[in-house]
C-alpha cells in the first residue's frame, strides 16, 4: 500500500456562505479500505464529487491515479467503480441488459465473475430496474459497478436506508472486492459499526473539516479508554465531533 490512489491537498469549496470543505486534506493508499465517516451534511459527498471530477476545486488539488480527474475524466473514470446511495439506474432495462449495457462499455468485464455476483445478490436476468426493490436496486448497481474488476472502488452512503440483510450482502461483496490483489475502496458511510467492519483507515469529517485521520488500528491504540479499552469507532467519533453530530451520524 506504498503509492496513493487518492491525493487531496488543501481543497477548498464553497457553496454561497457555507464552507462544505475547507482545506481538507486526504491520502488513500494503494489496496487500502477507506472509511470516510462523519454527519449528514459533513462534506463526504462533496468530497467524493470531486474525486470522481464532478466538482471543479475552487483552491487545492485532487489527483487520482496522480491524474486530475476533471482535466483527465476517461482515463480515470474508467478504472473507478462507483456506488451511491441515490443509485440512478436506467428503470426501462431488465437486469440483464443492464449488465450486456455496462459490459459493452468495459474491456475488463469479468463475466463468470458477474454471474457470480448476480446470483449472490438473487438477481432476475428479466426482472426490470422499476420492478426492483430498493435493496435489489442496490445490488445491481453494486454488481456493475465491481463486475469489470475496477481498481478504485468509490462507495458513498452505498446501505443507506437498506434492511440489515442488503446491508450485510453489500459489506460482504466489498470484502470479498478487496480480497482481489491491489484493489482500493474509498467507503464514505454514516453508518458507523459497518465502516469499521471493513475500513483499515479512516478519515473523520465535521462541517467540511477533517478532524482524524490514520490507520483506524493505531487510533483505537492512541485513544483507550479508561481501562485499558480500545473505543470503538463510535466513541471515537462522539469524542472527536460531539454529541449533537454523533447522534445525526447514527440516524
Amino acid at each position: 500500500m506504498g503509492d496513493s490512489v487518492i491525493s487531496v491537498s488543501e481543497l477548498t469549496r464553497r457553496f454561497g456562505a457555507r464552507a462544505a470543505l475547507d482545506a481538507v486534506n486526504l491520502s488513500v493508499a494503494r489496496g487500502a479500505v477507506h472509511g470516510l465517516v462523519g454527519a449528514n451534511g459533513a462534506g463526504k459527498t462533496t468530497l467524493i464529487k470531486h474525486v470522481l471530477g464532478l466538482l471543479v476545486a475552487e483552491r487545492g488539488s485532487v489527483r487520482v491515479f496522480g491524474l486530475d480527474p476533471v482535466a483527465e475524466p476517461v482515463a480515470v473514470l474508467s478504472r473507478i467503480g462507483y456506488l451511491s446511495e441515490e443509485n440512478d439506474l436506467p428503470v426501462w432495462m431488465t437486469v440483464g441488459e443492464l449488465i450486456r449495457y455496462t459490459r459493452a462499455l468495459y474491456p475488463g468485464w469479468d463475466d463468470a465473475y458477474a454471474e457470480e455476483l448476480r446470483l449472490m445478490f438473487a438477481l432476475e436476468p428479466a426482472a426490470r430496474i422499476k420492478t426492483l426493490s430498493k435493496g435489489q436496486k442496490a445490488r445491481a448497481g453494486l454488481l456493475v459497478a465491481l463486475a469489470y474488476r475496477p481498481e478504485l472502488l468509490v462507495l458513498d452512503e452505498p446501505s443507506s436506508g437498506l434492511d440489515p440483510i442488503v446491508r450485510r450482502d453489500i459489506l460482504a461483496a466489498v470484502i470479498r472486492t478487496i480480497a482481489h490483489e491491489g484493489r482500493t475502496v474509498l467507503f464514505s458511510s454514516h453508518l458507523l459499526d459497518e465502516v469499521e467492519q471493513v475500513a483499515d483507515h479512516v478519515t473523520m469529517i465535521s462541517h467540511g473539516k477533517v478532524v482524524l485521520s490514520g490507520p483506524l488500528a493505531a487510533l483505537k491504540r492512541d485513544a483507550q479508554v479508561v481501562g485499558g479499552r480500545e473505543p470503538t469507532l463510535d466513541e471515537l467519533f462522539f469524542a472527536h465531533v460531539g454529541i449533537h453530530a454523533a447522534s445525526e451520524a447514527e440516524t
